[in-house]
């Protein structure tokens, strides 16, 4: 099935589904031409008549629900996964950034880059849970792998930490700049976090509350994307001045290699089962690495997207790559799915 066909089968008769399909056609060619062993496009799930720019996706993998921040909407869509439909659209945010279900209080949590705050709503059905007043653009939230808390990156400089089960925040951990992108530890113990104003790569003791290193950047500059390696033995960072994707050892914080890549990169993903590096970039690309040897990365692809569609969510459990797009010159908001394909022999 062509990437087309994919699209339309899976849309319906969504208002502005025309032009957004007639985009998708005349792209086809192009995206069969540059796929090659990493992604091919599956499917594209309408958003609905939703305006400006989309931020991250979060998923609750019992009800195969996928969540989406929609920034310029001050809203919150919610995609059925099984039908690829979306659900319901959810107002009353201001510019909600980023999103995170925890599957011990079944709630999803909601940052505000508006107001500052954090909503919390019940799984079930989207309804109000609690909030949580962090005070100026709460930004990306982070689930601890075994859920006793949630962290979420806000402010000039700061990392909260929440308690999920009294809904309310236990901690600050201040940083030298408002934190972008943000991984912790599988252990819990550690953050790695982009401060793009100040430069540098700030590790965080958690378990202490407070700050532990800093790694300046250098040259490379505007990091906004960030991912643990395998077996978190190296940081993955993506730059926007110059676009570079760097390498950073976790143990001393020296960068091991430092690659030409896509431009406006907002999300990068590690694919642990192939070894993989998916980069999306708001310069209408998704590149591809194999990291297998990591000291040698090399690019496997790079596909096609719409310009201005950088955030997404790989979700391993499902085996897709899922790409925000927002509304632009006739293409309508959307959920594009990629599957990775197999590692050649």
């Amino acid at each position: 099935m062509s990437p087309a066909q994919g699209a339309w089968r899976t849309a319906g008769t969504v208002c502005g589904l025309v032009l957004g399909i007639t985009w998708i056609t005349g792209e086809s060619a192009r995206l069969h031409a540059e796929e090659t062993a990493a992604l091919t496009f599956e499917a594209s799930i309408p958003l609905g008549a939703i305006r400006g720019r989309i931020d991250h996706l979060a998923i609750d993998l019992a009800r195969r629900r996928l969540y989406v921040a929609e920034l310029g909407n001050d809203s919150v869509g919610v995609i059925d996964l099984d039908t690829r439909k979306l659900l319901r659209t959810q107002s009353g945010f201001d510019e909600p950034q980023g999103i995170a279900y925890v599957p011990a209080t079944d709630e999803i949590y909601v940052a505000n880059g508006g107001d500052g705050s954090v909503h919390i709503l019940k799984g079930v059905d989207g309804s109000p849970a609690g909030r949580v007043e962090l005070g100026d653009d709460a930004d990306n939230v982070r689930v601890e792998r075994s859920q006793r808390f949630v962290a979420v990156g806000h402010g000039r400089g700061s990392l909260a930490l929440l308690d999920p089960v009294r809904r309310r925040k236990m901690d600050d951990i201040p940083l030298h700049g408002h934190p972008e992108s943000f991984q912790l530890s599988s252990d819990g113990t550690r953050a790695f976090v982009n401060v793009p104003g100040a430069r540098e790569i700030a590790v965080l003791d958690v378990a202490n509350r407070k700050p532990l290193e800093s790694w300046p950047t250098g040259n490379l500059a505007a990091n906004f994307p960030l991912v643990l390696g395998e077996v978190e033995k190296s940081v993955w960072v993506a730059f926007r001045s110059p676009a570079k994707l760097a390498s950073f050892d976790a143990a001393t914080g020296k960068a091991t290699v430092t690659l030409d890549t896509c431009s406006d990169s907002d999300d990068v993903f590690v694919d642990s089962a192939r070894h993989r590096l998916y980069v999306i970039c708001g310069g209408g690309r998704i590149e591809s690495w194999d990291v297998r040897d990591p000291a040698k990365p090399a690019r496997i692809s790079s596909s096609t997207i719409p310009v201005g569609a950088r955030t997404g969510l790989f979700v391993p459990e499902l085996d897709r790559l899922y790409v925000a797009v927002r509304a632009a010159s006739g293409v309508p908001a959307a959920v594009w799915i990629f599957k990775p394909s197999p590692l050649p022999n």
